[in-house]
C-alpha cells in the first residue's frame, strides 16, 4: 500500500504522524476557494513529481524516468495516482508478469475540476486538453508509469469511491478474473466553485478566525462545524495471500467482507438505515459477528446530519446487548477529507494502526455524542487490532463498507 498526503508521502511517515494525532489541516489562502473570509485546509503544497521520485526511486533512476514521462502534462490527480501506484507496487513486489495480468481501478470521477475552472479561463486551449481533461487519463498515465495492462477502469461513487474501488478489486480477484488489482485513488482538486457550492449546502466548515484551523474539523463533537477539505492519494495492492507468499510477501491485513447498499433516493443527508445494512452486509459477509469488531474508522466528516446518523447505525449494528464496543475514530481531524480518496486512505490508516497495534487519537473530540461505542481518546492508544471495519459513505444515498482482519 501507499499513500501520499501533507501529513506523510511515505507509509512508515503516515503511522508516525497519525501516532503523534499531528494535523495537515492549516490556513488556506483566500484565492484557492473564492472566499471573501478565512478557511482552512490540508494542501500538498510542496509536491512535484521530480520530487517525489528524487525521495522514492534514487536507487531506480530508470523507475524515475518513467515516472517523469507518464506523468508530463498531465493534472494533478493523474500525478498524485502515477506516485502511489509506483509505490504500491513496488512494496508489493510486483514484476514484469505480475504487472502484465493485473487489473487496474482508479476510484472516482470529476478529479480534476481546478484544472477544469483554470483551463476554461485561459486564452489559449492546450493541445493535451483532449486527455487531461478526461478522468480515463488518470488509467493511461498510471498504466504507463507501472506496466499494469489488464483490465482497467474508473469506479465512481463520488466520497464512496475509495472503498468501492478496493470493494471491485476483491471481487475481481476473489472471482478470479484477475490475479491481482491495483487499486488507486488520486486526489480530488477542487475548484472555488465546488468550495462556494458546500458552503451553501452548509457542510463545509467555516471556522472563527480566532480558532486553530485543526479545530475546525472535529467528528463527533456537539459543536461539529462541517467537513474540512484535504489533498491526498493512496493505492492498494489486492491479490490472492498464496499468491503474494510464492514472492515472500507476508500480506498487511485481509478483507474479510464488503458491503454497499443504497439509501433509494436522492439527497445530501444520509439515512441511518442504509448505513447500518452496509455494515451488516460487510459483517455477514466475513462471516465475523458484530461484537468480534475491535475496532471502527468512520466516516465522520465533521458534517452536522452526517455525524449524528452515522453514530445511530453504528449502535444500530454495535449496540445490542452483551456486544463487545469497538474503538470509533476518525481519520479526517489529521488528514483532511480527500473526498473521493478519503475511503482508500481511510482503509490504509486501519491497516497502519492493526499492523502496529495502536489507535489514533480523536484529538479535536471535546463534547462526543452520546453513543454505544467507545471513542478513541485525545491521545493515541496502545490497543490489539484484529478485525477492523471501515466505512465511506456519500452523497445520493452511497453506502460502503469494509472488514479488514489480520486473522490468518
Amino acid at each position: 500500500m501507499a499513500v501520499l498526503n501533507p501529513l506523510a508521502d511515505s507509509v512508515p511517515g503516515f503511522a508516525a504522524a497519525l501516532r503523534s494525532g499531528r494535523s495537515a489541516i492549516a490556513m488556506t489562502p483566500e484565492a484557492r476557494t473564492g472566499r471573501e473570509h478565512a478557511t482552512v485546509g490540508a494542501w500538498l503544497d510542496d509536491f512535484t513529481v521530480t520530487g517525489w521520485a528524487r525521495r522514492h526511486l534514487a536507487e531506480d533512476p530508470d523507475a524515475g524516468q518513467r515516472l517523469r514521462m507518464a506523468t508530463a502534462r498531465c493534472a494533478l490527480p493523474a500525478q498524485t495516482a502515477a506516485c502511489v501506484a509506483v509505490a504500491a507496487v513496488r512494496a508489493a513486489k510486483w514484476g514484469a508478469a505480475d504487472v502484465d495480468r493485473a487489473a487496474l481501478l482508479i476510484a472516482g470521477n470529476n478529479l480534476a475540476l481546478d484544472y477544469y475552472a483554470r483551463t476554461a479561463g485561459a486564452d489559449r486551449l492546450p493541445p493535451s486538453h483532449v486527455l487531461t481533461h478526461a478522468d480515463v487519463d488518470v488509467i493511461g498515465v498510471v498504466s504507463e508509469a507501472t506496466g499494469v495492462r489488464g483490465e482497467g477502469w474508473t469506479v465512481g461513487g463520488a466520497t464512496a469511491s475509495g472503498t468501492l474501488a478496493a470493494i471491485q478489486g476483491a471481487r475481481l480477484v476473489r472471482a478470479g478474473l484477475a490475479a491481482g488489482c491495483l487499486v488507486v485513488a488520486p486526489l480530488t482538486d477542487l475548484s472555488p466553485l465546488e468550495f462556494r457550492a458546500y458552503r451553501m449546502s452548509g457542510v463545509l466548515a467555516c471556522p472563527d478566525r480566532d480558532d486553530p484551523p485543526p479545530r475546525a474539523c472535529r467528528p463527533f463533537d456537539r459543536s461539529r462545524l462541517g467537513f474540512v477539505y484535504g489533498q491526498g492519494a493512496a493505492a492498494i495492492v489486492v491479490e490472492n495471500a498464496e499468491r503474494a507468499a510464492q514472492r515472500c510477501v507476508t500480506p498487511l491485513a485481509a478483507i474479510a467482507g464488503t458491503g454497499q447498499r443504497l439509501d433509494g433516493r436522492r439527497g445530501v443527508e444520509p439515512t441511518r438505515d442504509g448505513l447500518a445494512d452496509a455494515m451488516r452486509a460487510a459483517l455477514a459477509e466475513s462471516d465475523i459477528d458484530a461484537c468480534d469488531v475491535d475496532y471502527v474508522n468512520a466516516h465522520a466528516a465533521g458534517t452536522v446530519a452526517g455525524d449524528a446518523v452515522e453514530v445511530a447505525a453504528l449502535d444500530a449494528v454495535f449496540g445490542g446487548r452483551g456486544h463487545h464496543r469497538p474503538l470509533v475514530n476518525s481519520t479526517k481531524p489529521l488528514t483532511g477529507h480527500a473526498m473521493t480518496a478519503a475511503g482508500l486512505q481511510e482503509i490504509v490508516a486501519s491497516v497502519v494502526q492493526m499492523r502496529d497495534g495502536f489507535c489514533h487519537p480523536n484529538p479535536q473530540l471535546r463534547d462526543p455524542l452520546p453513543t454505544a461505542c467507545r471513542y478513541a481518546a485525545p491521545e493515541a492508544q496502545a490497543t490489539r487490532i484484529d478485525v477492523a471495519l471501515t466505512n465511506s459513505f456519500a452523497f445520493s444515498g452511497i453506502n460502503t463498507s469494509l472488514v479488514l482482519t489480520t486473522r490468518s
